[in-house]
């Protein structure tokens, strides 16, 4: 039986505090849908942003069987802060 779909129904401020318990560093854990064309989108954003962001790390795994494919983004401290600030708008869109 394939594992469940992965979603996060935690608020935007319930998540930032529990990315604050479970993430090493400072920085935030995302899972996708493991397709050929999301991969390509995440390998174009990490580029753009390794271009003008040098501060952040970017660690991407993709496994096997159709499981998710997760992107770690972290940094040094303030990195969380700068994140959240960048993607609080399409939060907001997600919980509208």
């Amino acid at each position: 039986m394939p594992d469940p779909p992965i979603v996060c129904t935690l608020q935007p401020g319930e998540l930032n505090r529990r990315a604050t318990q479970l993430l090493p560093g400072d920085g935030f854990s995302f899972k996708f849908s493991p397709s050929n064309e999301v991969l390509s989108s995440i390998v174009a954003i990490i580029d753009a942003e390794r271009q003008c962001c040098q501060l952040l790390w970017f660690q991407l795994a993709v496994e096997p069987a159709g499981r998710p494919i997760t992107l770690d983004v972290t940094g040094p401290p303030g990195a969380r802060e700068f994140l959240a600030a960048m993607i609080e708008p399409f939060m907001e869109d997600l919980h509208s």
